[in-house]
């Protein structure tokens, strides 16, 4: 997770297509070879820890052939043509929902027959994302654009596409009272307009590594606001790493979740674009050379309301040893907004402790 990238290159191996598995045969060599690649450009580095990165794949190739094994099974038992209608069904009853839910807020919002509601949000950097949402009563159709949009950065802020999209069926699932299953079918009444050379639709040579774990956060709070569903949550991961030569270590920390119109948001928590845990404080302590200090709440930072929003937490970490750290954040400038009156959650800090004390 380099934070200052500044181009593509700089941020590890950038694969577009490559056949793991030929004639039943992992291909170790070739994906060893494509992982160890960027060590050979000036400034940049190959995969550190291949025995652990080649467990893995290996352990994805093994899910995705029990997967197969699994639909062949369903398709023995039922017959392909049942199994695809099937899995058309469910398709198409997301984009039923989907639907259906873009009709009602329109109707609720009291907008024409065809309208659009407006929001936007800024990166800590003045970045703009802008949001139109053009909903379509007749069909239940929805326009997403996000033209307005500040241009791409020279940095690594910069999120592709599929992030954007990723962002929007999210959301659009949330939004979604039904219980179906997230899948394609959330995105067939949706039509996502992201202009080229902006933030959202970068050059092929763009950094990108902060779009997906911070530009996503924002992307997530603009769709939100939109849609006036609750307030924003920490809109951040919180992407700490630190190692050397020897070893790397990478955590997203937690934070606030917005309140809602009937809820209050919980505090300490993941939200939103992540699938991640952090490492419980005795195996982080036990496996690197460092003391975890405090980890804790951070009573009255989730904003004030009749619902008052998730309080965000304080991570102090000591190092035992000389290590490289870095940090890549947002919500630093601009704070969480609040909603329907509700106040706008805290903004958070990074500080550099040095052994004499004195903060940076």
């Amino acid at each position: 997770m380099p934070p200052t990238s500044r181009t593509l290159v700089q941020e590890g191996a950038a694969i577009v297509s490559f056949k793991i598995v030929k004639a039943g045969s992992f291909q170790e060599d070739g994906v060893r070879e494509l992982l160890m690649a960027p060590g050979k450009i000036p400034g940049c580095a190959g995969c550190r820890n291949i025995r652990d990165t080649m467990s893995d794949l290996r352990a994805q190739v093994a899910a995705n052939n029990t997967g197969i094994r699994l639909v062949g099974e369903l398709i023995a038992e039922y017959g392909n043509p049942m199994v695809s209608k099937y899995m058309l069904f469910i398709q198409d009853t997301a984009a039923r929902c989907v639907r259906s839910m873009l009709i009602e807020f329109a109707k609720k919002k009291g907008l024409p027959e065809v309208g659009t509601v407006v929001a936007e949000d800024f990166m800590d950097d003045g970045s703009k994302i802008h949001l139109a949402v053009t909903i379509d009563q007749r069909d239940g159709s929805a326009v997403f654009d996000f033209s307005g949009t500040g241009q791409e950065v020279y940095g690594n802020f910069n999120a592709p596409p599929s992030v954007v999209k990723s962002a929007v069926i999210y959301c659009l699932r949330c939004f979604v009272g039904e219980d179906i299953p997230l899948n394609q079918g959330c995105l067939e009444p949706v039509t996502v307009i992201t202009p080229e050379g902006t933030l959202l639709n970068p050059s092929a040579e763009a950094a990108v590594v902060g779009g997906n774990v911070l530009t996503s956060q924002r992307l997530v709070d603009v769709v939100l606001l939109a849609f006036e569903c609750c307030a924003a949550s920490q809109g951040c991961m919180n992407n700490l790493t630190f190692g050397d030569e020897t070893f790397g270590y990478y955590e997203t920390i937690a934070g606030g979740a917005g309140a809602g119109p009937t809820w209050d948001g919980r505090g300490g928590v993941h939200t939103h674009m992540t699938n991640t845990r952090i490492t419980d404080p005795e195996i982080l302590e036990r496996r690197y050379p460092v003391h975890l200090r405090r980890f804790s709440l951070r009573p009255g930072s989730g904003g004030a309301g009749a619902h008052p929003g998730g309080d965000g937490v304080v991570r102090e970490v000591q190092f035992l040893k000389p290590v490289t750290v870095s940090i890549l954040s947002e919500r630093r400038a601009f704070p969480p907004y609040g909603m329907a009156g509700g106040g706008p959650g805290a903004r958070g800090a990074n500080a550099l402790v040095k052994a004499g004390g004195r903060a940076v």
